[in-house]
């Protein structure tokens, strides 16, 4: 067969063995499986092997189907044929996984050995493997006819692409959500005949105006076509405008339809991401020669590729986490009525509007007093503090935090849960540990079904807008300062009544951001009651703003607090929007200041944050990113500059050179495609027009010789992005301003 062909196939295969690997391992953990389906995948398999020529497959694949052959016919899958079972399929995915250019590494033995071993003690004998095509030979499927073989229209498919099925429903619906939108664009051509008419009318309405002020209407004819005239451009404009309401509308919503199904097509099975972590658990067990039972739920759940990734290497370390603490032996187990294997679990769930993925074991469960002891021993509680199990289970997700007697190729470095805490802050979730009942552990992540578009509470504090998670908001109060119990120095609101009420200190958003107050309402108190693991905080706001759904994108490289910011979103407009991350503000709000009575008087006694631009400067931002580019326009529009944007070095140099407005300084990064910033600094100080123009280089490049390198060019400040202040870029630009 010619290598594009085999490729295109080679590529159809990888998509095809995993479903049926996949359907294997899940009826292998079915209380009911169809045996019948399994001989059937096994027997797919083979086949499908052999077409596309990799022998080795192939021969473990028969010895598959020869054991399902039997088992479909009366004989037991007893638990050492199970696991000769898994460890085939294992060795099938990497063996797979590790091809290039269709050839792969050699597949170790032990697969067809065990399956050789299982097949023997059922009393037959092994059977020969089926003998394989040579790469020389074409296989059936690819066998020549007397016609050659046409070459395909297009390239063939990258074999590092990933590939997606996407379900014909899907496509179905993308289509349809696409030609509404089709059909709705094309009604605005109704909009552009009315404008035609409007232009008319007007040009009517000049005449007839100009004979009126020429006094050429002695018997009242031009006035009257005048009157009728304006009557029917009032009319002809509010038909306009009603057309457009609603054209505006339908645009929206087709819009909307047509971004729902672009974002459907998105979702890939759990299984395509999360699958390899049962094959690598698996490995690992072997090789410290322990026995296990996965049990794998929900892993066909659609679910945005972006959050399976993030939570991939989360997963895996909760996985060897539970492999080293769940373990007990054999007779530990025997004498607490479990079976001898180990049972580790994943699950993939929807509850409610929010993801849950879940790592169990049913092992001891964890051990309060040892975690005790090493947080006191840590220093995270204090000697003669309480601590209660849920404060406890809490303080396991702390940075090197373990509890395990030694370091070993499993854990005890303690770095594992904390990369499961940050891995969901990051997607704006959490997470927590937990005992099982009767035993075991959990490790459960709660997150935002949509990794992308999440629904956003818009608020403003300091004279800037924010945004915080929906989900984490519980509700919006409007309270009256002067009704509100104070305990040192903090407003305290109260939640509930009777015995079931609570009391929360208040704390003023501004205050923890380091920002002044610029509330306008003496009388009252806009309040925001937010959840956190730790429970309920309440903060205030200077104004409540509106929910939207927004495209939430990570967190600026620089220039924001990373415990309190977990991503930007940008409104219309190309404004920047700090998300601001729920565990962080409480963290902040347990420390913040006393914010007295949150009023005036404190407003006055706080430092203006920045400086302001003395006039109306226009400053041109060169960055090719977007989360970048979009942040420093609104830092320096906040200070009352002009900010025009561009996307990388040539785009500014153009936008000079065409002089589409004049501009007082630029603020451009280094590294960009086409025209990096040196290569822009090197072409304005070469330009007479621009010789002069002050120029700030804003780079992650701190290095001496790039910023002698930016300086000898011509560069008025070199400012690095790892050490970037506010206050210090305003300053600098003030210099030259």
């Amino acid at each position: 067969m010619t290598q594009d062909i085999r490729q295109l196939l080679l590529a159809a295969f990888d998509v095809e063995h995993r479903e049926h690997v996949a359907a294997i391992r899940g009826a292998l953990g079915s209380a009911t499986p169809d045996w019948n389906d399994v001989f059937r995948r096994a027997h797919s398999l083979k086949g499908a092997s052999r077409a596309v020529d990799l022998p080795a497959v192939e021969a473990v694949a028969h010895r598959l189907e020869t054991l399902f052959e039997k088992v479909r016919t009366g004989a037991a899958l007893d638990r050492e044929a199970a696991n000769a079972v898994h460890l085939a399929l294992d060795r099938i995915e990497s063996y797979v996984a590790g091809l290039q250019d269709g050839v792969g590494p050699d597949m170790p033995a032990d697969a067809l050995s065990a399956l050789g071993q299982v097949l023997g003690r059922q009393g037959e004998a092994a059977p020969a493997e089926p003998v394989a095509a040579s790469r020389d030979t074409p296989p059936p499927s690819a066998a020549p006819t007397s016609e050659p073989a046409p070459k395909p229209a297009a390239e063939p498919a990258d074999p590092g692409a990933a590939l997606l099925r996407v379900p014909v429903e899907a496509v179905e619906a993308m289509a349809r959500a696409s030609h509404d939108l089709t059909s709705t664009l094309a009604s605005r051509t109704s909009a552009a005949d009315s404008l035609a008419r409007l232009a008319r009318l007007a040009r009517g309405l000049r005449a007839n105006a100009e004979a009126l002020a020429a006094g050429a209407d002695s018997d009242g004819t031009a006035l009257r076509a005048f009157a009728a005239e304006i009557g029917a451009f009032a009319r002809e404009a509010s038909d306009l405008s009603r057309r457009h309401a609603v054209a505006s509308s339908a645009i929206d919503g087709a819009a909307a339809q047509v971004r729902a199904a672009a974002e459907r097509l998105a979702l890939v099975p759990a299984e395509t991401v999360l699958g390899p972590l049962a094959r690598s658990l698996r490995e690992t067990a072997r090789e410290q020669g322990r026995e296990v039972d996965l049990d794998l739920r929900g892993l066909d759940l659609p679910v945005e590729r972006g959050t399976l990734q993030a939570l991939k290497d989360p997963l895996l370390h909760a996985l060897r986490n539970a492999l080293s603490h769940g373990w007990q032996s054999p007779e530990q187990r025997r004498a607490a009525g479990k079976p001898e294997a180990l049972g580790l679990g994943l699950e993939v769930a929807v509850r409610g509007a929010r993801l849950s993925v879940t790592v169990f074991d049913d092992g001891p469960g964890p051990d309060l007093a040892r975690i005790e002891a090493t947080a006191r021993a840590r220093g995270l509680l204090a000697p003669e503090a309480v601590a209660d199990p849920e404060t406890l289970l809490r303080l396991v997700f702390e940075p090197g935090f373990s509890t395990a007697e030694a370091v070993d190729t499993l854990s005890g470095r303690g770095y594992g849960l904390s990369v499961a805490a940050d891995a969901a802050r990051q997607l704006l979730g959490s997470v927590r540990l937990e005992p099982r009942t009767p035993f075991g552990t959990a490790l459960i992540f709660s997150l935002p079904l949509s990794a992308a578009r999440r629904s956003l509470l818009l608020v403003e504090a300091g004279k800037r807008t924010y945004a915080l998670p929906g989900n984490a908001v519980e509700r919006l109060l409007r309270l009256k300062r002067a009704e509100m119990p104070v305990a040192m120095g903090r407003p305290i609101l109260r939640l509930g009544t009777g015995d079931v009420a609570t009391s929360h200190p208040v704390t003023d958003l501004a205050a923890i951001l380091g920002e002044a107050t610029d509330s306008d309402d003496l009388e009252a108190l806009h309040a925001v009651v937010l959840r956190a693991e730790g429970g309920r905080f309440a903060i205030t706001v200077d104004r409540l703003h509106d929910v939207r759904a927004l495209l939430v994108l990570p967190a600026p490289a620089f220039g924001a607090d990373p415990g309190l910011i977990a991503g930007t979103a940008v409104l219309p407009g190309d404004i920047p929007v700090l998300v601001l991350d729920p565990e962080g503000l409480a963290a902040r709000a347990a420390v913040a200041p006393p914010s007295g009575t949150m009023g005036q008087a404190q407003r006055s006694t706080t430092r203006d944050p920045a400086p302001r631009a003395a006039a109306r400067a226009t400053i041109l931002v060169v960055d090719d990113s977007i989360t970048t580019r979009t942040l420093e326009k609104g830092i320096l529009e906040a200070a009352g500059y002009r900010v025009v944007v561009c996307v990388d070095g040539q785009d500014a140099l153009d936008r000079l050179r065409a002089e589409v407005e004049p501009v007082d300084l630029v603020l451009a990064d280094v590294e960009m495609p086409r025209l990096d910033g040196f290569g822009l600094l090197q072409a304005l100080r070469a330009d007479p027009r621009f010789a002069r123009l002050p120029t700030i280089l804003m780079t992650s490049r701190g290095d001496a010789a790039d910023v002698a390198r930016g300086l000898d060019l011509g560069a008025d400040a070199y400012l690095t992005k790892q050490k970037f202040d506010q206050r210090q870029l305003l300053d600098t630009i003030g210099q030259f301003l």
